[in-house]
């Protein structure tokens, strides 16, 4: 059918008291940026949902891209039609006989802004409920639980009808929770970590860090092209590159191979907070997944973290890998995240690094390193690109390479 609107219901806002509206203001601006490639769009962010007028716009397309913006419980596709019973009558038949199955069950369920319509919702519900039990008897009227619901809306300028209702992201808003850096390696988990963040009404940049000429060019395409992926939820996101060889030179150089990971990963954790604090972004978030590898264990962890102050978050601390894989599957980053293309996580990787590495003894190895030096000369050449979800990173000979690897 030829939808008019969407209508969308919001998600957690209406937990959000006085504000409400901040959150609406967020989320309208999200809305309007995923469904820029449609001009003719109106949209009309209201206090319980959100109108979105198509004018002609082609409504499975803005329908997909609605379904990933967060902060929004669920939509319906809706048609508007003029105050006029017998038109209701005629467009009501058309699309339950266009979406309503052969003997299913179904309630109708009226909304009305318009207090001054001759009929109020109870009136509606019957007159409607009438004449569908009179043109299609094969249809059972449930009131509790049926398999499908006729909306009706009842507003000053017209009667909306619709019959299909789909889940939305769910979520607040992004950029609701403040900004914070992501620490984006090439791997499963960190992508689905961003995932999380967004979800939870967090802007994320991301901090990816690059090591020619250990690490390709098809390495860092790949780190942009997951970025690409999550872009959708958000509209466009920024992708910190910082070059990372000479600091892993260095660290291979001076300390011990047990301790290499160790003191390589609190020279990133350093790094990343030096520029999430440059930027204004409020925490920084990883990937990081308990006990998973040596340097994610709890003593790992420590010994990292102590070389910062800013608020670590890890969306999937607690997960098991399989369950870390099937969300990197329904947010489609996983094959990308297995294409076989070295980053500077691995390279350099000692055969057995401490899994109980001692704080003290972390630090004694740092401090035989020019530390602000290498920070400094790193922090200078950092680039920053802003990514948005129709860039490519990726051509389709690399594509088929790993599919062969």
């Amino acid at each position: 059918m030829q939808y008019s609107e969407i209508m969308v219901r919001y998600g957690e806002l209406s937990t959000k008291g006085k504000n409400r509206q901040a959150f609406i203001g967020r989320l309208n601006g999200n809305v309007t940026r995923a469904l820029h490639e449609f001009p003719n769009l109106t949209i009309r962010p209201k206090r319980d949902r959100m109108h979105i007028e198509l004018n002609g716009e082609p409504s499975d397309q803005v329908m997909a891209r609605l379904s990933q913006v967060f902060g929004i419980q669920n939509f319906s596709p809706s048609i508007a039609v003029e105050k006029d019973m017998a038109k209701v009558h005629e467009v009501a038949l058309q699309l339950m006989n266009e979406t309503a199955p052969h003997g299913i069950s179904y309630k109708v369920n009226t909304r009305r802004s318009d207090h001054d319509f001759a009929l109020d919702t109870n009136a509606m519900n019957l007159d409607l409920g009438d004449f569908l039990t009179d043109k299609r008897p094969d249809l059972v009227v449930k009131m509790h639980h049926p398999d499908m619901i006729l909306r009706v809306e009842v507003r000053r300028e017209a009667i909306y009808l619709s019959t299909k209702t789909i889940q939305g992201a769910g979520g607040l808003p992004v950029g609701t929770a403040g900004r914070a850096a992501l620490m984006l390696s090439g791997g499963i988990d960190s992508p689905v970590a961003g995932y999380y963040a967004l979800k939870r009404g967090v802007d994320i940049e991301m901090v990816h860090f690059f090591s020619p000429p250990y690490t390709s060019q098809q390495a860092l395409n790949k780190a942009k092209q997951l970025t690409a992926k999550l872009t959708p939820y958000v509209g466009r996101i920024y992708f910190i590159e910082v070059p990372f060889t000479e600091i892993q030179e260095a660290v291979k150089a001076t300390v011990p191979e047990g301790y290499l990971m160790t003191v390589q990963r609190r020279m990133m954790l350093r790094l990343t907070e030096a520029i999430a604090k440059q930027r204004g972004d409020l925490a920084i978030f990883n990937g990081e997944s308990v006990g998973q590898v040596a340097s994610q264990t709890l003593d790992s962890m420590a010994a990292i973290n102590d070389v910062t102050t800013m608020p670590i978050i890890r969306p999937v601390a607690t997960m098991d890998k399989n369950e870390i894989i099937a969300e990197a599957e329904k947010i489609d980053t996983y094959d990308l995240s297995i294409m076989p293309f070295e980053d500077c996580c691995t390279i350099f990787a000692p055969p057995s690094p401490k899994t109980k590495p001692k704080t003290d003894r972390a630090r004694y190895y740092e401090s035989k390193l020019d530390v602000d030096g290498l920070m400094a000369r790193s922090l200078a050449g950092i680039k920053v690109q802003e990514i948005k979800s129709s860039d490519q990173f990726l051509n389709q000979d690399q594509d088929v390479i790993a599919e062969l690897l």
